[in-house]
């Protein structure tokens, strides 16, 4: 795996080798990021259930001012401090080595964009978008993005929650991106 674009363009990042975690294909990354490309300059960023936190770091080298990067698993996390350390994003990171739900509480400023990619059969993306409306950490300006292969299921629980909208969805092979923003008063 690599980063696709920015500063630290090319340069070659570790995976985490074992099944409970699926890394975003490039061909995924650089079209999620095609969409984003306006919206990450400055930006605040959480990688929630980082695995390598490729997403995170292509946002970091893409011009994001900040990036959170969230996963319970210690390889997680020490494979997210190693592909930080080689893109040199280790000065703009805060890393939390904790459920996503205990993270989240920490985190005192609003973000811009959110991923959320957690292993595919686990259902915590619509818990983790009720937990960020909660602690009041998003706004209406604020994207979350869904990668998912459960979307019928992830779209249906979506739609009971009334303070998200759904603004896109793209599907690449069994993977699905949602994009969703908090509606506005």
């Amino acid at each position: 795996m690599r980063v696709i674009s920015g500063v630290a363009r090319g340069t070659k990042i570790k995976t985490i080798e074992n099944n409970s975690t699926r890394p975003t294909l490039d061909r995924v990354k650089e079209s999620l990021f095609n969409i984003l490309q306006d919206k990450i300059k400055e930006a605040v960023i959480l990688d929630l259930f980082a695995g390598s936190g490729a997403l995170g770091i292509e946002a970091l080298s893409r011009g994001a001012k900040k990036a959170y990067f969230c996963d319970k698993s210690y390889e997680a996390i020490k494979v997210i401090k190693e592909n930080l350390n080689k893109t040199k994003f280790l000065d703009k990171s805060v890393i939390f080595n904790s459920d996503y739900l205990v993270a989240m509480k920490k985190i005192k400023e609003k973000l811009s964009i959110v991923f959320l990619d957690p292993p595919y059969k686990l259902d915590l993306s619509i818990n983790a978008i009720r937990e960020l409306l909660k602690l009041k950490i998003i706004d209406e300006d604020t994207i979350i993005i869904i990668e998912t292969d459960e979307f019928n299921r992830d779209i249906n629980e979506l739609k009971m929650i009334e303070k998200v909208e759904i603004i896109d969805t793209r599907k690449y092979g069994r993977a699905y991106l949602i994009f969703i923003k908090e509606r506005g008063n």
